[in-house]
C-alpha cells in the first residue's frame, strides 16, 4: 500500500505538471491568435526629434500630409493639433491634474514641459502657470485638435465615453470643445458653458469620461479652430495613417519612411504586438518544453516501477506461463495495473492542475506582463511612443502588448481533458509495456528456478 500509494503520489504530480503546462499552452495560443487577430491598421506619424513638449525639430505640414496620403497602401490619414495651454493667460480654465511631486519635479526652474518657441514656455526659473519659488505651481490644460469626432478612436484611446452632451461635428470650424471629465467638474463646466481661450470664447459641446486621469485632465477641439486661435495655421503635431490592410502595416509603414525620410518617426501598432507576441512565444517555450519534461518523467517513473514489479514477480509469471498463459495475456494483466496507477495519478493530478493553473500561468507571465504595461501608448494609454508629440502624443495607437499579457487565464475543457486522457494512457502503454514484454519471453522453468 505505501509503494502504491508512493507511485500514485508521483504520478499525480508529474501528470498534474503536464496537465498545467497543457492549459497554460492552450492559452498561450488563444491570446496569440487573439493579439495577431487584433493587429490594427493604423500608423502613428510623428515630427522627427520631437517627443512630447520636448526635444527639436519642425511640425509637419499639410504638404506632408497629402504626401502621404498619395502612398499606394494608405486608404486615410487625420491629422491632429497639440496645444498646450497655461492657465493664467491662454485659458481661463483650471487644470484638472494635480501636480503632485513628479509634476513639480518635471516643471520646476524653467524646465516645463513647452518647447522653445510655444505661447506655454515658463519664464527663466519659473514654472507653469505663473509659480515660482515657493509659490503655488499649477498644471497646464492640453488641449488637442482633431479633424472629426470619428478620428477619436484613432488617438490611442481605449475608451472614450461621452457622458453628456454632443461629440465634434466632421469638418467643423466653430470654437467649441469636447471637454474631460475632471477637467469639467474642476471648472464647473456642462453642456452649453463657455471658457475663454487665447481670448475667445469657447462653448462647451460635450463632456467625455476615458477612464484615465490624464485625458480626462484635457480638452478636444476641432483642428482648425485651435490652429487658428493658436496662430499655428497649417501645422500638424501627429498624423494617423490607416493602411488598407492589417497585412499591409508594414508595407505602408516603409513606403512612408521612405517618402518622409528622416524627417518623421514611425510607429505602428505592429511595434508593440512584436512585443506582445515575444513574450508570448517566450511563455509558450517554458510550458511546451515543461509539458514535454513531465510527460517524460511521468513515462520514466512508470517504467521505473513497473520493471521493479515485474522482476518480483518472475515465479507469477513462470507459473502462468506454464498453465498456458500467453505473452500478450501477460502483458495485458501488468498493462491493466500500471493503467489503474496511472488513472488514480491522473485523478489526483486534474485535481492539481485545477487548483495550480491559473497561479503557475500568472507567475510564468508576470515580469512579461510588468513589461508590457510600460508599452502603453497614447494621450489616453498612459505614455508616447517615440517621436509621440504631446504628453502621450495624440493620434498614437494603444500598444497591442499592454493587454495581450493581461486577463490569461488558464480554462479547461474537454479538449483539453480529452488530451489528458490520451497522454495518461499513453504513458501508462508505454511505461508498462516494455518491462512487461520483455519478462513474458521467460521460459517458465527458468521462471520458477527460485522456487
Amino acid at each position: 500500500m505505501i509503494r502504491t500509494g508512493s507511485v500514485v503520489v508521483i504520478l499525480a504530480i508529474s501528470i498534474g505538471l503536464a496537465l498545467i503546462m497543457l492549459i497554460s499552452l492552450f492559452a498561450v495560443n488563444d491570446r496569440i491568435d487573439s493579439v495577431r487577430g487584433s493587429v490594427g491598421t493604423t500608423i502613428t506619424v510623428s515630427p522627427a526629434g520631437i517627443r512630447g513638449f520636448q526635444g527639436g525639430g519642425e511640425l509637419l505640414t499639410q504638404a506632408d500630409s497629402d504626401k502621404i496620403s498619395s502612398l499606394d497602401h494608405v486608404t486615410a490619414v487625420e491629422q491632429s493639433f497639440q496645444k498646450m495651454l497655461t492657465t493664467d493667460t491662454d485659458t481661463s480654465l483650471k487644470s484638472g491634474i494635480d501636480p503632485g511631486s513628479f509634476g513639480k519635479q518635471n516643471n520646476s526652474s524653467g524646465n516645463g514641459s513647452s518647447g522653445a518657441g510655444n505661447r506655454d514656455v515658463p519664464p527663466a526659473g519659473g514654472m507653469p502657470g505663473g509659480a515660482s519659488g515657493g509659490q503655488q505651481m499649477t498644471m497646464p490644460v492640453m488641449a488637442t485638435g482633431v479633424a472629426q469626432n470619428a478620428s477619436l478612436q484613432s488617438l490611442g484611446v481605449d475608451k472614450l465615453d461621452i457622458t453628456s452632451g454632443d461629440g465634434l461635428a466632421a469638418a467643423t470650424e466653430d470654437n467649441v470643445a469636447l471637454v474631460g471629465s475632471t477637467l469639467a467638474s474642476k471648472n464647473n463646466l456642462q453642456p452649453g458653458s463657455t471658457f475663454t481661450l487665447f481670448n475667445t470664447q469657447i462653448k462647451v459641446i460635450g463632456i467625455f469620461d476615458s477612464g484615465n486621469q490624464f485625458s480626462n485632465g484635457s480638452l478636444l477641439m476641432p483642428i482648425n479652430s485651435l490652429r487658428k486661435l493658436a496662430t499655428s495655421e497649417g501645422q500638424i503635431n501627429s498624423l494617423v495613417v490607416t493602411a488598407d490592410s492589417s497585412a499591409n502595416v508594414q508595407i505602408a509603414t516603409d513606403e512612408i519612411k521612405d517618402a518622409m525620410g528622416s524627417k518623421v518617426d514611425v510607429t505602428s501598432q505592429l511595434d508593440s504586438t512584436k512585443q506582445a507576441l515575444s513574450s508570448l512565444e517566450g511563455v509558450k517555450s517554458i510550458a511546451r518544453y515543461s509539458l514535454a519534461g513531465s510527460l517524460v518523467s511521468a513515462s520514466a517513473i512508470l517504467f521505473l516501477i513497473m520493471l521493479m514489479i515485474v522482476r518480483e514477480r518472475r515465479q507469477e509469471i513462470g507459473v502462468l506461463k506454464a498453465i498456458g498463459a500467453s505473452n500478450i495475456k501477460i502483458m495485458k494483466q501488468f498493462i491493466t495495473e500500471s493503467l489503474t496507477f496511472t488513472l488514480l495519478g491522473a485523478l489526483v493530478g486534474v485535481v492539481l492542475g485545477v487548483v495550480f493553473s491559473n497561479p503557475v500561468l500568472n507567475m510564468l507571465v508576470s515580469s512579461s506582463s510588468s513589461q508590457s504595461s510600460q508599452a502603453a501608448q497614447g494621450p489616453f494609454a498612459g505614455g508616447p511612443p517615440p517621436g509621440a508629440r504631446g504628453p502621450g502624443g495624440p493620434g498614437s495607437v494603444v500598444s497591442a502588448s499592454q493587454s495581450a499579457l493581461e486577463n490569461l487565464n488558464a480554462v479547461i475543457n474537454y479538449q483539453l481533458l480529452l488530451y489528458g486522457l490520451v497522454a495518461t494512457i499513453l504513458i501508462a502503454v508505454i511505461g508498462s509495456s516494455i518491462p512487461a514484454w520483455s519478462i513474458s519471453k521467460i521460459r517458465p522453468a527458468e521462471a520458477m528456478r527460485g522456487e
